[in-house]
Formats: structure tokens, sequence, C-alpha cells
């Protein structure tokens, strides 16, 4: 049977009667800008997070701007992120004048190599932009610490990892700011494009707050440049329908990807990212070739609560990844490559200086080897086997 990358039906349609409520009741209000709907999400997000102040925003790009805006980084600044990641991390820093400067990552969590992003730190660094990957944590006790050493704000990339922790805290929650995306492909997926911007810090709320509507505090009277990143009511309220199935969406994806592991760890040729070569990826790539690996797993490293936006495999071999994602498109398998270019090599970079780009040698492989199957939580049972099967047929 076909079997989609992703299903928002299966989790939409099921709550047809109550998004519909949700809009009756915006459509009868009236109020299509801010307003209660917005207040409530807000503080309904706040709560779910451990979050003091949640700013809802027109999406997980524009909570990105936003917290560079609120923390005055611009022209002459250099901002550390994965070079592995989606183009919004590094988009935004560029958008406001700065210089994106890309690190390596990890290959076994996919995140940012910290050894690799104090190497590249200069007297321009203005701040630190961990991207919390997947719905996995990045190692934030490492990146804290970078950034203490070195007076760096941090800027969580939390876009696809809304209630994923580390050591008990929610990604998002640790740094300056926390920037999280509602795309409908993401765990708590909206109907449209929203975002959300959580501090704990009350003069940065404030000033996140004025940015999102134009720079104004009171109304007509800007003593800043902002601009447009409301958040529709509309859009709100229709999250707020979702927000207490949550906890039910991550169980669920948690379940799928533990049986994935468990069963594709039967078939030959499989094994699991190995936290023993957390940050080298040479020693990884010998074992796995004394091993004879074919496929690696991801694996939720100690301390994280892992979501599972993705479940990403690495096919071993040069120019094996595209033959398995052939076959899976063949049998009608959804799949998809998160990402097939690092953005150190993406073309609207290549005029950056060599030293923004240089040393990414771990994610130029991932990129070459990544592939991503179905988690989504409302996978049934016969779907997620013919997944398997689709995949052991490349290991016969």
């Amino acid at each position: 049977m076909p079997v989609p990358l992703l299903d928002v039906n299966a989790q939409n349609h099921p709550l047809e009667a109550e998004f519909s409520e949700a809009f009756q009741r915006v459509f009868r209000s009236g109020i299509f800008i801010m307003g209660p709907e917005i207040t409530a999400l807000e503080a309904e997000t706040a709560a779910m997070l451990g979050a003091k102040h949640s700013i809802a925003l027109s999406s997980g790009t524009d909570a990105l701007l936003v917290a560079l805006m609120a923390l005055d980084i611009g022209p002459g600044d250099e901002v550390l992120c994965p070079s592995f990641t989606f183009f919004a991390t590094a988009g935004c820093v560029a958008r406001v004048g700065a210089t994106p400067v890309f690190t390596d990552v990890c290959p076994v969590s996919f995140n940012m190599d910290i050894a690799d992003a104090r190497r590249k730190i200069t007297p321009r660094t203005k701040a630190i932009i961990p991207v919390h990957l997947y719905g996995q944590s990045a190692d934030m006790e490492a990146v804290l610490a970078l950034a203490k050493e070195h007076k760096l704000t941090v800027i969580e990339d939390a876009a696809q990892a809304i209630g994923a922790t580390f050591h008990g805290k929610a990604c998002g929650t640790l740094g300056e700011f926390g920037a999280y995306s509602f795309f409908p492909s993401k765990n708590l997926g909206g109907l449209g494009d929203s975002g959300l911007l959580t501090t704990q810090d009350d003069a940065l709320a404030e000033k996140a707050r004025s940015l999102r509507n134009h720079g104004m505090q009171p109304k007509y009277f800007h003593s800043m440049i902002g601009g447009n990143f409301r958040m529709d009511a509309l859009q709100a309220a229709l999250l707020r329908v979702k927000v207490p199935h949550y906890q039910s969406y991550t169980a669920a994806r948690q379940a799928n990807a533990r049986y994935y592991t468990e069963q594709l760890l039967k078939l030959p040729g499989v094994v699991q990212a190995d936290p023993a070569h957390l940050y080298n990826d040479q020693a990884q790539r010998t074992a796995l070739k004394a091993s004879g690996a074919k496929l690696v797993l991801p694996l939720a490293l100690p301390g994280n609560t892992h979501i599972w936006n993705q479940f990403t495999l690495r096919v071993i071999g040069d120019g094996l990844r595209d033959q398995w994602r052939d076959h899976l498109v063949s049998r009608k398998i959804g799949c998809d490559i998160y990402y097939p270019l690092t953005l150190d090599q993406q073309e609207c970079f290549a005029g950056l200086p060599d030293s923004s780009r240089r040393g990414c040698e771990v994610a130029h492989q991932l990129a070459k080897e990544a592939l991503n199957i179905p988690v989504y939580p409302e996978l049934s049972q016969s779907q997620k086997d013919e997944v398997i099967a689709a995949l052991s047929e490349m290991l016969a």
C-alpha cells in the first residue's frame, strides 16, 4: 500500500468539528488581528514549554528574524550556525546584514559540532544559533558554556523541536530566545504559516513584541523599525485546537521510532549510530566499514527527549542513498532528503569569505547519505511494516 511521507489530513480531519467551531468563534468575534486568540495561544504554549514569555509570530523564519533584530545583530557581526539545516537559520542572519559562519555537525545527532564552533569564533562573533535538528536537542550544556566564555547571545532554532527537552528543560527556553515553527509538517503543525518566539527576559520580550508590530509602542509611535510579523488570529485559534493533543502526537511519533529501530536492527547490515564516536565521523566510519553496515539508524542521546520530527537514515556508500530513495519511491513509500546541499554549499552564500564556509566535511557527507522516512503519528501498523519491507529489499 502507498505510504506518504506525511499525511496532514490523517491528523486534521478528525478535528474538523473543533476547527469549525474555532473558525466560527473568530468569525463571529470580528477580531482577526491580535486579540484574545493570540493571547490565549501565547499563554498555553508558555505553560507547555515552561517559558516566561511566548510571542506568536507569522512564521518560524520570522521568529528567528525578530530574535536577531531584538538582539541588535547586524552589519559587521558574525553569527555561528550549523551548515546542515534548513535555509532559514542562515538566511535570517544574512537578512539583518550579519555574516553567517558555518560550523560542522555531529555525525550522530546531526547537530552543531561545538568544537568546530569554538575554532571559528572571532572578535566579530556576536551570537550562536544551535539548531535542534529533526526534533533532538543540540548539546546545550556545551553551547551555553561556549556562549558564556565568549559573551555570545544564544538563539535556539527549535523549529523542528517544540516539546523536545535537554536534561528536563524544554528546547527553546535555555538561550536568550527560542524560535519555533508551526508549518504544517511540524509536530505541532498549523493550517498555514505561523511561528513562536520564547524568552525568559522581560526586556527582550517587550522589544520583540514591539518589533512584531512595526516597532510600534504605543499605537502610531515608533521607537524602532520593526515589521509586520503578526500571527493571524485564525491561525492561533486553529492551533489552540491541536495544543491539547500534542503530547499524544509526540508519544505516537516516539512509538513509531522505537518500532522502526527494533525491527530494522534485526536486518543484516543495519546498525544504530554509536555515541562513542559522537564528534568523530572518521572513527565511526571505520567502525561501520568493519561491521559491514549499510544503513545507520538515528539515536536519541542520553538526557534528550527526542520528538522525532524526522526519522533520518544514513545510507552508507558513495552514491547509494539516491538508489535507496528511488527504490522507496518505486514502492510508493514516501521519503525525502533533508538536506541535499549544506548551507555553505548554497549558491547565495558563495560570496562569503572562505573562513565562513570552511571545514564542514561531516555535513557534506551527511548531505550525501541522509534519507528520511515516514514517522508521523497516524502511521498504521501495516504502513510501518510496508516501509520496513521496502527497506529490507535493499539489504537482501
